[in-house]
């Protein structure tokens, strides 16, 4: 039995990757602060192997006991959450990944880091390979969030090459699945919760930007598969299937038999057009591929976190 440590492991995938651990039968130390996690994504959970520590990473931490695996998911990942946290993401990226690296060499354990496909801004390269170096602005409103994910790669390579820690990076593409918030700000959640109350759907632009949506099981299976390989280079995971967002309001209109028109709302500051993984190398790497489709994904989103989930309560 392995012991594994999940930073951001009350949030949407970090949940989903202590819930896997403990399903395979490993120890698992939940380190999570609840700026946007919730104890209600781990409270399934509870059990002697489970432990949690209401710990903010950005300040350095220690856990007193061996630790074999640690996934570095913490991060807020939301437009609505980066946006209202603008230093606290960056510091995240920085000071947290510092420490939690830092970790990870004291107890000489294997390290992931949970990058994001938002390294590769608004890509010039269509599908990204991971040795695509991407076209991001700094300074625009996505800048906090992205330029933080980069800069965290750079410090994973940095321990790696120069203090030789056991590191991995995974590059995150768009997932959704139970436990995301309704009100995050991100495409799937919004478009079901105002479909489920038969509310109009609202597609930025003209819906034409592209996405491919990655059932979070399916994520999951991928990053744990990467962090027992020994790679240290970046890999992509996610669903290649690439699907407009109109395409996908029109699925979720569907799939929950709502009511709801499509209207059309003005299009974020830089957000990007198209967003596609190469998973060449995560195929040849890992053996992996994805398996569930987007509209079986919708459904077992929709019968696994129900109306009330989907719909909520804004905070």
């Amino acid at each position: 039995m392995a012991t594994c440590l999940v930073t951001g492991g009350a949030g949407f995938l970090g949940s989903h990757m202590c819930e896997e651990l403990l399903r395979r039968g490993h120890r698992v130390i939940c380190v999570d602060n609840l700026e946007t996690g919730s104890l209600r994504n781990i409270a399934h959970l509870r059990q002697p192997e489970f432990t949690h520590l209401n710990i903010d990473i950005i300040e350095p931490y220690f856990v007193d006991e061996p630790i074999d695996f640690v996934y570095h998911l913490a991060s807020p990942a939301s437009p609505i959450d980066y946006l209202r946290l603008p230093l606290h993401t960056l510091k995240v990226g920085s000071y947290g990944t510092h420490h939690t690296l830092g970790l990870a060499k004291h107890h000489r354990a294997r390290f992931l880091l949970a990058s994001t496909s938002e390294v590769y801004g608004d890509p010039q390269v269509h599908p990204q390979p991971e040795t695509y170096w991407g076209h991001v602005n700094p300074i625009g409103p996505r800048g906090v969030y992205d330029e933080a994910k980069r800069y965290a790669e750079a410090l994973t390579m940095a321990y790696h090459t120069q203090q030789g820690v056991d590191t991995s990076m995974v590059r995150i593409f768009n997932t959704y699945g139970p436990r995301m918030r309704p009100h995050d700000g991100r495409a799937i959640p919004t478009f079901l919760r105002q479909a489920l109350q038969d509310r109009p759907i609202t597609v930025f632009g003209e819906g034409k930007q592209t996405r491919s949506f990655c059932y979070v099981d399916d994520l999951i299976r991928g990053i744990i598969a990467l962090a027992e390989s020994g790679f240290h280079e970046p890999v992509n995971i996610g669903n290649p299937d690439e699907f407009t967002l109109l395409e996908l309001a029109e699925m979720c209109v569907e799939v929950t038999g709502s009511r709801s028109e499509i209207v059309f709302e003005a299009l974020p500051t830089d957000d990007p057009q198209v967003r596609q993984p190469d998973i060449t190398r995560a195929k040849d790497l890992l053996g992996w591929s994805p398996q569930i489709a987007l509209r079986e994904g919708l459904q077992k989103t929709i019968e696994l976190a129900g109306t009330e989930g989907l719909v909520g309560a804004r905070r």
